[in-house]
């Protein structure tokens, strides 16, 4: 873990579960903590335990003093904040990061910042089901991935800066292009969301004529159906700016689908067999392999 890493002013840019564990992980790292939120609610959790120094609702106030800005907000609403306000309250040589599940679109929005501004497209890949400032954790990044995707104002100081941050969150920084990031996480990501949430309308829909469905299912059910419960809002953000990279993913979904749907309704049951077996030999070597990495 780095330990060179030292904000003066850090300030955070939406006071929910990624914001409140990020100003909580950077306690030591930070001379002071602004946090800037629209919740009055939010702003007086964050004062009231000491996640934060001081909290504001207006954007400039909260980010003109400082030399880095995290913003822990929705996608559009980072894209909006880079593409309408942010550039000019902030100061020269402000390391800008964000926490956005999505990157094409903030990374563009990131180059037509001011020069002076240095900002770098930031994702850690960790979460909760449940979310909220009353989530926080400190823990939540460690041992995580943090991607890191550099745009048109990221300088070579500015790398090394903003993987410092990340190893001082106890992250693993990864750096890839934006463009690779979307296309990875469509996969990993956002197309099993739309597939937990398929699952549950196809059981809603049968358990319309016969309760039982809803009456017998247990873990199998409760494990893939998960992701179906996650903030509609918020994965309506996120899919919308990610549109084609999911969009392809489930045509190749559906022809996976289409083929395993022919060996059944054929009754090759050898084929099937065959057609599967490597499939849970792939989870299984991915499940040995994340427990590694942990």
């Amino acid at each position: 873990m780095a330990t060179g890493f030292r904000a003066r002013h850090l300030s955070i840019v939406g006071l929910g579960l990624m914001g409140g564990s990020l100003a909580l992980a950077m306690r030591d790292h930070a001379d002071h903590i602004t946090g800037i939120d629209l919740s009055e609610s939010a702003r007086d959790y964050a004062l009231g335990r000491r996640i934060v120094d001081c909290a504001t609702e207006d954007l400039y106030e909260g980010v003109n003093p400082a030399d880095v800005v995290i913003l822990a907000a929705p996608v559009r609403a980072i894209v909006e904040m880079l593409q309408m306000r942010i550039g000019s309250c902030l100061r020269s040589n402000t390391l800008l990061i964000d926490t956005g599940s999505t990157k094409q679109d903030i990374v563009e929005a990131m180059a037509n910042l001011p020069i002076g501004v240095n900002a770098m497209g930031g994702h850690p890949m960790t979460g909760k089901e449940n979310g909220g400032i009353e989530e926080s954790d400190p823990a939540l990044y460690r041992n995580r991935p943090f991607v890191l995707c550099p745009s048109r104002r990221t300088t070579p100081a500015a790398r090394l800066r903003a993987v410092a941050l990340v190893e001082t969150l106890g992250a693993k920084p990864i750096e890839m292009d934006a463009e690779r990031h979307d296309q990875i996480v469509a996969g990993i990501s956002h197309l099993p969301y739309l597939l937990s949430a398929t699952l549950v309308a196809t059981i809603d829909n049968q358990a319309q004529a016969d309760a039982a469905y809803w009456e017998l299912a247990a873990g199998g059910f409760r494990d893939t159906s998960r992701l179906a419960a996650s903030d509609v809002t918020m994965m309506g953000d996120i899919l919308s700016t990610n549109t084609t990279a999911v969009a392809t993913l489930l045509a190749q979904f559906r022809m996976q689908l289409a083929m395993l749907e022919t060996m059944l309704i054929g009754g090759d049951e050898e084929r099937l067999s065959d057609s599967l077996q490597p499939i849970r030999q792939a989870r299984v070597e991915w499940a040995q392999n994340y427990e590694n990495r942990r």
